[in-house]
């Protein structure tokens, strides 16, 4: 005889049977679709790791007005701004499961994150060779990272700020930005009395903080200098000093050095090289792992369909946003190569990151 208690137990366990099968049907029914059945009605969040008006907010925004018309299904495109540890966060939520893998959330991270991986650091827990990369907006073949300083600060070439007796003040975001990985590598590289102050929430901030004589300077994307702070620029209110992210000058800054130029040391070059890998992913556009192919695939020629369009880069050219992109395979193959990087060079790298 079966008591009410086992029959109760009983009735719970085929209650849940039932629903784990009715869930995994429902499951395989949603990975059966054609990414056009899937993505119809539906809405992909970008989720975007910093604060409004920076260049990946800048860019993601951009994005959403376009690329809805290039997805199969043409699904609603929103912008979700997560500041904070410049995407380590959302990176670390992609790796845990936190996140559905279904294709509706991306990220747009911070350029330096996924080599933050690679070297260890603090409070990484996703592996970026394991995550979904569906594209880059730019591969930096127009673009250039430079160190800027305002045009009332004593220096006006690299020489000049490498004084010890000059004490310049660089702003820089949180762990995991670029700007503040580049303002620890000048100090490294150039052994230059900087005094870097953390904590602005992506560059505009930080733009405003040097119009203000809170800090001296920063490193940021020209395509975001111009962006951001097209007067001052124009006016010639901040002076350029060196480049990052190029093996040769940018045309449009002939007369600023590249980094590679100034640094002879083959340890450091090792070191600069490594460090500069991330630019040729510029603008990448992640999400959890697990998303199916076919949306991934389809997700990703929407994005350089999108890069082709002659609306989308009239759009692009009003807020001066540079335009040059890699798909979610190219992305993948740069971060295969950074990978490879010898372990004694990223173990310097982590070291100067963590300020030992």
């Amino acid at each position: 005889m079966i008591h009410a208690a086992q029959k109760s137990r009983l009735h719970r366990s085929a209650g849940f049977a039932m629903a784990a099968a009715s869930a995994a049907l429902l499951t395989t029914s949603a990975f059966a679709q054609t990414p056009a059945e899937f993505f119809k009605g539906k809405t992909v969040k970008l989720v975007v790791t910093q604060a409004t008006a920076g260049y990946y907010d800048i860019g993601a925004r951009l994005m959403a007005r376009h690329w809805s018309r290039f997805i199969p299904g043409h699904p609603n495109v929103v912008v979700q701004n997560q500041t904070g540890a410049a995407g380590v966060g959302l990176a670390n939520r992609f790796a845990v499961g936190a996140v559905e893998p279904d294709g509706t959330t991306l990220g747009v991270l911070q350029r330096g994150v996924p080599q933050y991986a690679f070297i260890g650091y603090q409070g990484i827990r996703f592996d970026p060779l394991k995550l979904t990369w569906v594209g880059s907006l730019s591969s930096y073949a127009t673009d250039s990272y430079v160190l800027i300083v305002n045009a009332t600060h004593p220096a006006k070439n690299m020489a000049e700020l490498a004084n010890p007796k000059l004490l310049t003040r660089l702003g820089a975001n949180n762990a995991g930005s670029t700007n503040l990985a580049f303002s620890l590598l000048l100090k490294d590289l150039f052994k230059l009395n900087v005094n870097i102050i953390r904590g602005y929430e992506g560059t505009a901030p930080i733009f405003l903080a040097t119009e203000r004589g809170e800090v001296d300077g920063l490193v940021a994307g020209y395509s975001t200098i111009r962006t951001s702070m097209a007067d001052r620029w124009e006016q010639k209110k901040v002076v350029p000093l060196v480049q990052f992210g190029r093996k040769t000058r940018l045309p449009e800054l002939a007369e600023v050095p590249i980094a590679r130029e100034l640094v002879t040391d083959p340890n450091d070059s090792a070191l600069l090289h490594f460090a500069e890998l991330p630019f040729f992913t510029a603008f990448p556009i992640a999400g959890p792992a697990g998303v199916p192919a076919d949306r991934v695939k389809a997700l990703s020629d929407a994005v350089i369909a999108m890069t082709k369009d002659s609306d989308f880069l009239a759009d692009a050219k009003k807020v001066n946003f540079d335009i040059d992109p890699i798909d979610g395979e190219a992305v993948k193959q740069a971060l295969l190569q950074a990978s490879k990087t010898p372990d004694d060079v990223m173990t310097r790298y982590n070291a100067l990151l963590s300020g030992k």
